[in-house]
C-alpha cells in the first residue's frame, strides 16, 4: 500500500519535528509548517490524506484551516491539536469539520491509534468519491450512445433543462431507454449529489402503489405494523422518477397532482402533511393523450406533467444505431462475462439491421449478451442469434409482392440513413446517393420523408 501523505501544523518547532519524525517511522511521508501561509502553500503543493494543525497559530488559527480544507480539500481529513483544551473548543472544532480532537502533551500510542483511524476515514472517503465518478460516468448522458439527429436534439433538449426544477415527462415505447435518460438527466442536475429514486407505477398493485410513495403509518391498513417512510420522503432534496405512470390509479392520480403543484402530501392513514423538495420525473410508454381521451387518465394532471416532453423513438426508427449499440454492448458482455470476440460478422449485422426490434435497445441488450455468452465461434454469426431475429426475417423475404414493392423499403430506409448521416442537408445527401436533388426530393415526397422533415423543423 502507497504511503499516505500527512502534513503537521505547529508553530512549536520541537513539536513539529517531534510529531514529523513520529509519523515517518510509522511509515507515512511527513511535511510541516509553523504557520497559517505556510500550510495553505504546502496543501496547493501536493495531496494530502491528513492535515494535523495546532489550534493556536501565529498567524491565524486551526479553525481557520479547517474551513479553508473543508472548502477546497474535502477529500483531507483534519485532526486538531492545542495545548489549551477545553470542551467548548473540542465542540467547536468537531462541528468545523475536524475528525479527532487532541490536547497537549500528545501520548504515542493514542496519536497512532488516532491517525490509524483518520486514514482509514480518508481512504473510505476516497473510495465513496470514486464509486461516485464511477456512477456519474455510467449515467452521464454522453454515455447513451447514439448517432442518430432524433436523439441529439434530445440531448440538446436535456442540456436545457436538466438542471432546473421542471417536471419532464418522457414518451416511448417499453425498452428505448427511458429510465437510463432520467438518471442521466439528474447525474446532470445540481442534485446529483442527492438521491435518486425510481418506482415503476406497473409493477405494483394499486393497493400497494400509493403506500409506497407516500408511505404509511402503523395500522392503517392490515399488515402495517410499523410507520413506513414514502419513496416521495427518501427523494427529498433529489430526484423521484415514476415509470409508467399511466397506470396510477384514479385516487392516485388526484395525490400525484397534489404534490406535483405543492410538493405536499399525507402519508396513509396519516394527517400529518409532509413537504418535500423534490424533482420529478415522469415515462410512459403509453400515449397519455389518447389515455385522457378514454377517460383513464386526469386531464388536469396530464397537463401539469406535460410542460416539458420527451419523445424518445422506437429503434426501428434508429437504423444507423443499431449497429453502434451492438458493437458498444459486445464490448460489455464481452468483459463482463471474460470472453474473447473481436467483433460480428457483416451476414449476423445483416439481420440485426433489417429486424424491427419491438423490444427495441434493451432487446437488443439482451441479444448481444446471449450470444456472447452461447457462441462457440471467434466471431458473432447468424447462428448466435435468435431463431425470432432470423424467421421474422425470412417470412418477410417470402412474402408474395411485385420487385418494386420489395425494393420500396430498402430504399426508404437508405434514405432516410443518408439524410441523417447528412444532418438532413439535402445537397449533401444527393451528393451521398449520387443522385440530383430534384431526384431526392422525389423520392423524400414519395416514401413521406419531407413531412418528416417538416415535423422536426429541418426544411
Amino acid at each position: 500500500m502507497r504511503a499516505k501523505n500527512i502534513l503537521i501544523v505547529d508553530d512549536d518547532r520541537i513539536i513539529l519535528d517531534s510529531l514529523c519524525e513520529f509519523l515517518s517511522l510509522e511509515g507515512f511521508r511527513t511535511n510541516g509548517a509553523e504557520t497559517l501561509k505556510a500550510a495553505l502553500a504546502e496543501l496547493e503543493k501536493q495531496n494530502y490524506s491528513l492535515v494535523i494543525t495546532d489550534i493556536n497559530l501565529p498567524d491565524g488559527d486551526g479553525f481557520e484551516l479547517l474551513d479553508i480544507v473543508g472548502k477546497n480539500y474535502p477529500q483531507t481529513v483534519v485532526i486538531a491539536i492545542t495545548g489549551y483544551g477545553s470542551i467548548e473548543s473540542a465542540v467547536k472544532a468537531i462541528k468545523r469539520g475536524a475528525y479527532e480532537y487532541l490536547t497537549k502533551p500528545i501520548v504515542d500510542d493514542e496519536l497512532r491509534l488516532v491517525v490509524e483511524r483518520a486514514i482509514k476515514q480518508h481512504s473510505l472517503m476516497s473510495e465513496n468519491e470514486s464509486l461516485r465518478l464511477q456512477l456519474e460516468q455510467k449515467y452521464s448522458l454522453e454515455n447513451i450512445i447514439s448517432h442518430d439527429y432524433k436523439m441529439a436534439k434530445i440531448f440538446e433538449l436535456v442540456d436545457a433543462v436538466a438542471d432546473s426544477k421542471t417536471t419532464i415527462l418522457m414518451a416511448g415505447p417499453s425498452g428505448t431507454g427511458k429510465s437510463m435518460l432520467a438518471k442521466a438527466i439528474h447525474h446532470r442536475s445540481s442534485r446529483r449529489n442527492k438521491p435518486f429514486v425510481e418506482v415503476g407505477c406497473g409493477a405494483l398493485p394499486e393497493t400497494l402503489l400509493e403506500s409506497e410513495l407516500f408511505g404509511h403509518v402503523k395500522g392503517s391498513f392490515t399488515g402495517a405494523v410499523s410507520n413506513k417512510e414514502g419513496k416521495f420522503l427518501a427523494a427529498n432534496s433529489g430526484t423521484i422518477f415514476l415509470d409508467e405512470v399511466a397506470n396510477a390509479s384514479p385516487a392516485l392520480q388526484i395525490k400525484l397532482l397534489r404534490v406535483l403543484e405543492d410538493r405536499q402530501f399525507e402519508p396513509v392513514g396519516s394527517n400529518k402533511t409532509e413537504t418535500v423538495d423534490t424533482r420529478i420525473l415522469l415515462a410512459s410508454n403509453k400515449d397519455l393523450n389518447e389515455e385522457v381521451k378514454q377517460g383513464r387518465f386526469r386531464e388536469d394532471l396530464y397537463y401539469r406533467i406535460n410542460v416539458v416532453t420527451i419523445d424518445l423513438p422506437p429503434l426501428c426508427e434508429r437504423v444507423g444505431d443499431v449497429r453502434l449499440l451492438a458493437k458498444h454492448f459486445l464490448q460489455v458482455y464481452c468483459a463482463q462475462h471474460n470472453k474473447e470476440k473481436p467483433g460480428i460478422t457483416d451476414e449476423a449485422m445483416e439481420y440485426l439491421e433489417r429486424y424491427s426490434w419491438p423490444g427495441n435497445v434493451r432487446e437488443l441488450e439482451n441479444t448481444i449478451e446471449r450470444a456472447v455468452l452461447l457462441s462457440k465461434d471467434k466471431f458473432i454469426g447468424p447462428f448466435d442469434l435468435p431463431d425470432s431475429i432470423k424467421q421474422n426475417q425470412r417470412q418477410k423475404a417470402y412474402k408474395p409482392m411485385s420487385l418494386k414493392e420489395a425494393m420500396a423499403e430498402p430504399e426508404k430506409n437508405l434514405i432516410r440513413q443518408a439524410l441523417e448521416a447528412n444532418h438532413w442537408n439535402r445537397q449533401e445527401t444527393a451528393k451521398a446517393l449520387q443522385i440530383n436533388r430534384t431526384t431526392l426530393y422525389k423520392k423524400m415526397k414519395q416514401y413521406g420523408l419531407d413531412a418528416e422533415a417538416e415535423r422536426l423543423g429541418l426544411t
